[in-house]
């Protein structure tokens, strides 16, 4: 699986983690920057990743900040993207399982190392359950095209 990876300066810390994660999993992952911990605006980075998966060129985004909520927020205006933003990994499990989340943000400022492996593991591992959840799925699928109609 492509696995698009995006940071801003404050995530950066925990940007090397992740990939090497991405990998020791077998997926493959595709840097979208930012490369230094010189501040950028995140949603210059973070947009083309989520992008990147709606498109169908990566499956899966893991976005990164100082707490992960503004990266969450970008992600999610893409449509198609449903991002969770987690700091506890049963919320990364949860994220795929019940809503089919294809992207996860985190904040550096936030998880340690530790957290953020775990996280990394249960949003690349999980399956989506589909089920009862798919009807709720559609709902949201509704309200993307309500809102990009309206535009």
């Amino acid at each position: 699986m492509r696995v698009a990876i995006a940071t801003d300066h404050a995530g950066f810390v925990l940007k090397a983690l992740v990939i090497e994660q991405v990998r020791s999993l077998g997926h493959e992952p595709v840097d979208f920057g930012t490369w230094d911990t010189k501040p950028v605006d995140y949603p210059d980075v973070i947009a083309p990743a989520a992008r990147a998966v709606a498109s169908g060129d990566c499956e899966r985004a893991i976005v990164l900040g100082g707490s992960g909520t503004g990266e969450a927020i970008v992600a999610n205006k893409v449509p198609g993207i449903r991002c969770v933003e987690a700091s506890d990994p049963v919320v990364a499990h949860l994220g795929r399982f019940h809503n089919d989340c294809n992207a996860l943000s985190m904040g550096g400022r936030i998880v340690g190392a530790e957290v953020a492996r775990a996280c990394v593991t249960e949003f690349l591992t999980t399956d989506f359950e589909g089920g009862r959840h798919m009807a709720r799925l559609a709902k949201v699928r509704a309200l993307e095209e309500e809102a990009s109609s309206a535009r």
